[in-house]
C-alpha cells in the first residue's frame, strides 16, 4: 500500500522520489519564496542595522546560505547528501536567526525541506526545532513575551505541514488512479482483442460453411453422379464433372477474397445482387433441383456491400439447406425492393420441418440457419422461417433501408 515516507515519494518502497517528479510549479514557488524572503530580510537588517559589528557576518551567512539552497537540484536523489546539505542550511540559518531575528521568515521553506527529505518521525522533530528556534528569536527581538509571538510560529508550521500532507495524499490518490486507468486500458485491450479473435472465427466459421462447405458438398455430389453414370452415360458423367470443376473454381476464387475480407466472388464483376442471386441460382440448378430467381421492383440507390454480401451469402446458406436437407424438386429465390426495406424469400417444396426443433437440439438444420440469423442480424435485419413437416419451407430475410 502507498504511503508517505517523509521523502516526498507515495510509494510501497520508500525510496527518495527523483527532483524532476515533484510538482514543478510548485518548487518554483518555494524557490521564488525562500530567495525573496531572504533578501527581503537581508535588505531590512542592512537598513536598520548597518552599523553594527554583525553586518559582515549576516552578510556572509546570508550569501552562504542562498548559495546552499540554491545547490538543491544538483543533489539529486543521493539521500545521505541531501542530508548533510539539510542539516547544512539549518545551521546557516539558526546562526542568521541569532544575529538577526528578521530572519526567522526563512524558516517557512524550510519546512518543506524537512517534510520532503526526513521520515515522519524526523521531520516532526526538524520542524519543531525550527519553530522554537523562530519563537526564541522573536520573543529576543521584542524584548518582552508576547502570545502572538508564542503562537504564530506554531500555527505556520501546523499549516505548512497540513499543506503538504494535504498534496502528498493528492498525489498518491493520483497516481493510483492513472495506475487504475493503465491496468483498465490495457484489460479493454486483451478483452476487444479476444472479442476480436472470436468475432473473427465466427466469420470465418459462417464463410467457411457458405462457400467451401457448401462448394464440396456440391462437387461430391456431382461426382457420386458422374461415378453412377460414367459407363452407362458418358457425355452426362463428363457434364457432371464439368459442373464440378467449376465449382471448385469458384470455391477458390470465394477463399481468396474471404480471407482478406473482400465482398463475395459473385458480387466482384459488378453486375451487383440483382446478377449475383442469378448466378446463384443457375449454379445451384440440377438435374434434380431446378432454383428460378425473381427481381421484383428496383432499388431506389445502390444497396451498402455488407447488405449485398450478406444477403447473398444469406441465399447461398438457404440453397445448401434446400439442397442437402430439403428433398424438394423446386427452390425460388425472390428479391424484392420495397420503399423502407429489401426482403430476400427462399421458397422450396421439399419436405419441411419444425423451425422450433433448432433451437432445441440445433440438429436438424446443422450450422446453416443460425449462421443465416447472425447474418441478418449483423445488418440490422430479421430472418423469419415459415414451415411444417411434409409443406416445405420459406425463409425471409427483411434488411431495412435507412437514410442516405
Amino acid at each position: 500500500m502507498a504511503r508517505w515516507d517523509g521523502t516526498g515519494a507515495a510509494g510501497p518502497e520508500g525510496d527518495a522520489r527523483p527532483a524532476d517528479e515533484e510538482a514543478g510549479w510548485f518548487r518554483v514557488l518555494l524557490h521564488v519564496g525562500f530567495f525573496l524572503l531572504l533578501g527581503s530580510s537581508l535588505t531590512r537588517f542592512l537598513m536598520r542595522h548597518t552599523g553594527e559589528g554583525v553586518a559582515p557576518w549576516v552578510v556572509a551567512l546570508a550569501a552562504v546560505l542562498a548559495v546552499l539552497y540554491g545547490a538543491e537540484p544538483a543533489l539529486a536523489t543521493d539521500r545521505r547528501r541531501r542530508h548533510l546539505w539539510l542539516g547544512a542550511c539549518t545551521v546557516a540559518w539558526i546562526a542568521l536567526v541569532f544575529l538577526a531575528p528578521s530572519f526567522a521568515w526563512c524558516s517557512i521553506p524550510l519546512f518543506y525541506l524537512g517534510l520532503r527529505n526526513l521520515r515522519p518521525p524526523v521531520a516532526a522533530c526538524f520542524i519543531g526545532l525550527l519553530t522554537v528556534v523562530s519563537v526564541t528569536a522573536q520573543l529576543r527581538l521584542a524584548g518582552r513575551f508576547e502570545f502572538d509571538i508564542l503562537l504564530a510560529p506554531p500555527a505556520i508550521a501546523a499549516i505548512c505541514v497540513a499543506v503538504f500532507v494535504r498534496m502528498e495524499e493528492q498525489t498518491r490518490r493520483q497516481r493510483e488512479l492513472i495506475a487504475d486507468l493503465v491496468r483498465t486500458r490495457r484489460e479493454l485491450a486483451a478483452t476487444e482483442r479476444r472479442e476480436g479473435t472470436l468475432a473473427e472465427r465466427q466469420r470465418l466459421s459462417m464463410e467457411i460453411h457458405d462457400t467451401l462447405a457448401q462448394g464440396l458438398s456440391s462437387q461430391q455430389m456431382l461426382l457420386q453422379a458422374a461415378d453412377r453414370t460414367w459407363r452407362s452415360d458418358p457425355d452426362t458423367a463428363h457434364r457432371h464433372v464439368r459442373a464440378a470443376t467449376a465449382i471448385a473454381e469458384h470455391n477458390l476464387a470465394e477463399a481468396r477474397r474471404f480471407v482478406h475480407d473482400l465482398a463475395p466472388a459473385d458480387l466482384a464483376g459488378g453486375g451487383g445482387l440483382d446478377e449475383a442471386l442469378r448466378t446463384l441460382a443457375r449454379r445451384e440448378s440440377t438435374d434434380g433441383l431446378a432454383v428460378r430467381c425473381h427481381i421484383e421492383g428496383g432499388p431506389a440507390r445502390r444497396l451498402p456491400d455488407r447488405v449485398q454480401s450478406a444477403l447473398l451469402r444469406i441465399a447461398q446458406g438457404a440453397l445448401a439447406n434446400v439442397r442437402e436437407h430439403a428433398d424438394a424438386r423446386t427452390a425460388a429465390v425472390t428479391l424484392t425492393y420495397l420503399d423502407d426495406q429489401v426482403v430476400l424469400d427462399v421458397a422450396d417444396d421439399g419436405r419441411g420441418f419444425d423451425p422450433a426443433a433448432v433451437g432445441r437440439d440445433g440438429g436438424v438444420r446443422g450450422h446453416g440457419l443460425p449462421a443465416i440469423r447472425t447474418r441478418a442480424r449483423q445488418v440490422g435485419g430479421t430472418l423469419t422461417v415459415e414451415s411444417a413437416p411434409g409443406e416445405g419451407t420459406v425463409l425471409s430475410a427483411a434488411v431495412p433501408l435507412t437514410a442516405p
